[in-house]
């Protein structure tokens, strides 16, 4: 089975993620340990990265098997001082990949092809994906007990987009959220970001003027979209650049290694979006399910707009939706049975999955009693082998 890198793999990434962020205290000298010393230069300026924050990541055991979750585990970290130097004690002797970061620099993050890491199936292997994505960026050491090992880094100034978010009265948008894609070798839309444990995958947002910046970025060709905080990230509307509501009509913006794009403003209409709300229950006897995750995808090519989940008593709503043609596609719909207690028999009945259902709507007003009833999925039918030919 396909694992997502946003769920499966969750400890995984937020390990080998947290090179950007450095929060452990400094560990005392162990003499049956190594230590690892050096400085961080800024490769634009030729100064040093003071405050930069500096991870070893283990080079995860070539006999590793797959879907071993600790192929990279006790991760290192540190941060640079005012000369930027950092020095990091009592590191488990082995190899590791070093890398540096700081605001406004590479941030291996939002380098991340997240379409090519979910292709992996085991966790090792999506390890593995990662490092060959951030190979050019990291430099190999090797920490042997009972000795110093030296090591200096470099870090790289990495692209920007800059711009302002409005409403079209001329007021800020102020607390917007943001969704970046980046055009792939393959030419797909890769998002950029990772959203772990309910998190924006973005985490800047448009200040009291309705500015913002998103740094960090590698060179490559970018789709933002600004996203209304509502809700969760998947359930948010979103306006683009090129002031559009869908991806596919937005513009672009290109920048290389280094590269500040200004003037990426977006302006989001405050007329001709309505509220569309409604239930989904059981058709047999009107009950809603314990859960299910409901669509908006637009009718001529079935992009997903939004998705939200269903509350518990079946309701579920999308603000701000504009006048279009839809599709509201109900999928992973299922009763779970409650608990039995531990003293008494099992009475709850068997988990029930229902369809997939789809209800074409046209929305030119607001709309609040749209009603999806679910039926029962079929039985899977198994396989049987095919006999083997007689002779």
């Amino acid at each position: 089975m396909k694992r997502s890198i946003c769920t499966s793999a969750a400890s995984l990434l937020a390990l080998c993620l947290a090179a950007c962020h450095s929060g452990s205290p400094p560990k005392k000298p162990d003499p049956t340990k190594g230590s690892v010393s050096g400085i961080v230069l800024c490769a634009d300026t030729g100064k040093p990265a003071r405050f930069a924050a500096v991870s070893l990541l283990p080079v995860p055991a070539k006999d590793a098997r797959p879907g071993d979750s600790a192929a990279l585990s006790a991760e290192e970290s540190g941060q640079t001082s005012l000369d930027g130097s950092f020095h990091l004690e009592a590191v488990e002797p082995g190899q590791y990949y070093a890398f540096a970061s700081q605001e406004g620099y590479f941030n291996p993050e939002r380098a991340i092809d997240v379409d090519r890491v979910n292709a992996k199936t085991t966790d090792q292997d999506q390890a593995l994906e990662l490092l060959d994505q951030w190979r050019d960026q990291l430099v190999l050491v090797t920490v042997r007990a009972h000795h110093a090992t030296a090591l200096n880094l470099t870090i790289h100034r990495a692209a920007e987009v800059n711009g302002a978010v409005t409403f079209d009265d001329g007021s800020p948008a102020i607390g917007m959220h943001f969704r970046v894609l980046r055009k792939s070798a393959t030419k797909a839309w890769s998002a950029v970001g990772l959203s772990l444990f309910g998190d924006w995958a973005i985490s800047a947002v448009s200040d009291s003027h309705g500015r913002y910046s998103l740094t960090g970025l590698p060179a490559g060709e970018y789709i933002v979209c600004a996203l209304m905080p509502v809700e969760t990230e998947s359930a948010a509307p979103q306006i683009c650049l090129g002031n559009t509501l869908r991806r596919k009509n937005a513009t672009t913006v290109k920048v290389a290694d280094g590269d500040i794009a200004e003037g990426q403003d977006m302006v989001i209409p405050l007329t001709g979006l309505h509220n569309l709300s409604g239930k989904v229950d059981a058709a047999i006897d009107g009950h809603p399910p314990t859960q299910a995750t409901i669509h908006l995808l637009y009718a001529d090519d079935r992009e997903e707009a939004r998705k939200t989940a269903m509350l518990k008593d079946g309701s579920f709503s999308f603000p701000y939706v504009a006048a279009e043609k839809y599709i509201l596609q109900v999928t992973d719909a299922e009763d779970k049975p409650e608990a039995d207690a531990p003293d008494q028999p099992a009475k709850s009945p068997a988990a029930r999955r229902y369809a997939v259902k789809e209800f074409p709507i046209m929305v030119q007003d607001d709309i609040d009693d749209i009603d999806l009833p679910l039926t029962l999925a079929l039985p899977e039918t198994p396989t049987l082998a095919t006999p083997p030919a007689t002779q």
